[in-house]
């Protein structure tokens, strides 16, 4: 069986969104739109997003009155980390844990908040420079 993750975060604002996940993850659009996006890396899908509102095929996609992600936490494995830290040194990003070796992963790694408020963590390779 072969079985690849897509995942889909409901967002309030797409391009938004959209910007921020290519900026941090170091991507680019692979779609582009207000309703609907890809971020892609290399030709991969790393993650959808898609407003909240839904569309004529889907409906709406989130409960508006429910915590948006409570529980989940995209979790993102980069072969560069330096270069994303620089990248989000370099801007706005709301840093919730900074970077850190997690010695149980061994790895370091970095939580952020998204703009919508997921929690987004970039951790590095497993062994690598502990920094």
């Amino acid at each position: 069986m072969n079985v690849r993750p897509q995942p889909l975060l409901v967002v309030a604002d797409v391009p938004t969104s959209s910007r921020w996940y290519q900026h941090v993850l170091g991507a680019e659009s692979g779609h582009g739109g207000d309703e609907y996006e890809q971020i892609v890396a290399t030709d991969r899908l790393l993650l959808q997003l898609h407003s909240r509102a839904g569309d004529r095929n889907h409906g709406p996609l989130a409960d508006l009155s429910a915590p948006v992600g409570n529980g989940v936490v995209m979790w993102f494995g980069v072969t560069d980390l330096d270069a994303a830290l620089t990248r989000i040194e370099d801007s706005a990003v709301e840093v919730e844990q900074p970077v850190r070796f997690n010695p149980d992963a061994d790895h370091r790694e970095i939580w952020l908040r998204d703009p919508d408020g997921y929690r987004v963590v970039l951790a590095g390779e497993t062994g690598a420079d502990t920094g």
